[in-house]
């Protein structure tokens, strides 16, 4: 049996017993390789980096999801940068009044790869409203003309593809793109090893310079670094927890597995390490 290892830190192995290598390649972009393995289900890394699994997948999707929508009363448009793996867009399409779903990755490869060996994420793929867009998530927002009341950043780290996702050209951006009522989220990495927690403090110093509310919430994610894993809340209009609609997620009969009311308040309740990280910001 073999294993799948990553590098948290320099001092710090994660490791996953694997069944089968399923799939490997080295696209224009990054080199992406799906897995079977005992405990996780089937898994995919870009450039050795785990960015889904069977097992706790949901927890990442439901939280960048279902906070927004629960908050937005009137969700139309929505463009989800990244999320190649397919599982933001399953998530929005389980609420009818959304019309059309922009989604901009700049790897067609990891929608292919995901459409044929992580097909617990993409059943959202066929839905009629989804609009794909392969190109760079900076470009697109840069060059847009369209208006929309939601989008979500489910980009990679701020390495490689992923960095100019963080810069605060591509903030600006997506502030002149959304509506005057619009909602911008994140994936905002963690506040406990160095690494991520410097990149976490850097983009939410860019966005708390854009937009009139930005906050911060939180989600336990078994197979990220830590475990312990940040979102970033960014409105023109809207409060993530006075203007939260309690009853939305309920009213629509959406079954979720981590997501709920009591989550969706608790989740920005912050412990002090990382409020300490955040104050000066």
């Amino acid at each position: 049996m073999s294993w799948f290892t990553e590098d948290w830190t320099p001092n710090i192995r994660f490791s996953v017993k694997i069944k089968q290598h399923l799939y490997s390649e080295k696209t224009k972009f990054q080199h992406m390789d799906f897995y079977d393995s005992f405990e996780l289900g089937r898994f995919f890394t870009l450039d050795g980096i785990m960015m889904a699994n069977e097992k706790d997948e949901f927890i990442y999707h439901e939280m960048i999801i279902h906070t927004p929508m629960s908050v937005h009363p009137d969700v139309k448009h929505v463009l989800v940068i990244g999320g190649g793996d397919g599982g933001s867009v399953r998530e929005l399409t389980k609420y009818p009044s959304i019309q059309s779903i922009d989604m901009v990755e700049i790897d067609e490869r990891v929608v292919i790869g995901c459409q044929s060996y992580f097909p617990v994420t993409t059943t959202g793929f066929k839905d009629p409203r989804v609009h794909f867009f392969f190109e760079d998530g900076l470009s697109y927002v840069k060059n847009s003309n369209k208006t929309y009341d939601l989008i979500i950043v489910d980009s990679t780290d701020p390495v490689g593809p992923g960095e100019g996702l963080f810069s605060k050209e591509f903030y600006d951006n997506c502030f002149r793109i959304l509506s005057l009522d619009g909602i911008l989220i994140n994936q905002h990495e963690s506040p406990y090893f160095e690494k991520e927690s410097n990149e976490m403090k850097r983009a939410h110093k860019k966005i708390k310079s854009i937009f009139p509310i930005a906050m911060v919430y939180q989600a336990f994610i078994p197979t990220y670094p830590s475990g312990h894993w940040l979102f970033g809340f960014a409105s023109k209009k809207y409060h993530p927890i006075q203007d939260f609609k309690t009853s939305k997620i309920n009213q629509m009969g959406c079954l979720t597995k981590y997501y709920n009311s009591e989550i969706h308040t608790a989740s920005f309740a912050l412990p002090n390490y990382v409020k300490d990280q955040l104050k000066n910001i």
